[in-house]
């Protein structure tokens, strides 16, 4: 007996690391509040065996009862563009859905890999109200790098509104610039650029142009991948580095000589 023991044990022990189950691999995509600042979540990727991928989406501080759609989109988020992927109905009791795909909406073939590099954004939708969201985030190559710089607007023609324009690094090396302003003007739209030059010698030419800022918001946010009229790629890293400022002009299309904020960037910083 003494001597049975010991290899039933050992013989225990190696079925049960056979039967150890493969670690999941996954990733995990940040979805940011917009109409609800209590509505936040993530989208996380999952793997199969078969490369399909199981898409879960998990929001905080939805209401009992709401059914929520969502969708995969094609560009950034700052850009928009059209469904790629329909996702799974969030469940407003649980905030969760999930789907398992291995296609598209046009049935086009996408793997795992794929879809962590998608050139794509997910918007999660109130219910019976495809205009207005609860939930978005940029994924894939569009994800943010957590990297950020910040620039002071100061206020020009009106001392109510100034603020700030922070660009941010996407895993492709592109950059989200996002404006915000106080003091705006709900109902409004304020024009935006970047220009080149510095506030002290302005004014120069537009060399990116910017969404406007809305006014009921005060926020603008623009994806920069190159400058105006050239093809080549200008991202994070160059704009850092821009001979530039921005303007936040009066929403009077035919005078944008009046400013209600400025601010250099770049190396005029």
């Amino acid at each position: 007996m003494m001597l049975v023991l010991p290899a039933l044990f050992l013989t225990s022990c190696s079925d049960d690391d056979d039967a150890t189950v493969a670690p999941e691999e996954s990733k995990t995509f940040q979805l940011a509040s917009v109409s609800d600042p209590a509505i936040s979540g993530t989208a996380k990727f999952i793997k199969n065996s078969d490369n399909s991928t199981t898409i879960e989406l998990q929001l905080k501080g939805t209401s009992s009862g709401g059914m929520h759609p969502a969708h995969i989109y094609f560009n950034t988020a700052a850009e928009g563009g059209n469904i790629a992927l329909t996702l799974g109905t969030v469940d407003g009791t649980t905030g969760f859905s999930s789907i398992t795909t291995s296609t598209l909406k046009d049935n086009s073939a996408i793997s795992y890999e794929e879809l962590l590099s998608f050139d794509g954004y997910i918007n999660v939708h109130v219910s019976n109200d495809i205009d207005t969201l609860i939930a978005q985030g940029d994924i894939g190559e569009n994800e943010l790098t957590g990297l950020a710089t910040t620039y002071p607007l100061a206020s020009v023609s009106n001392p109510a509104i100034s603020g700030s324009v922070t660009l941010e690094k996407r895993e492709n090396g592109e950059a989200l610039a996002t404006i915000k302003l106080q003091g705006t003007e709900d109902g409004v739209e304020y024009p935006a650029h970047i220009h080149t030059g510095s506030v002290a010698n302005a004014p120069g030419a537009i060399t990116v142009p910017l969404s406007s800022v809305q006014g009921k918001t005060g926020i603008s946010k623009t994806n920069i991948k190159n400058l105006k009229g050239s093809a080549d790629f200008f991202g994070y890293e160059k704009l850092l580095t821009i001979d530039g400022y921005v303007n936040v002009h009066n929403p009077v299309p035919a005078d944008l000589t009046v400013l209600v904020a400025q601010g250099n960037v770049g190396k005029n910083k």
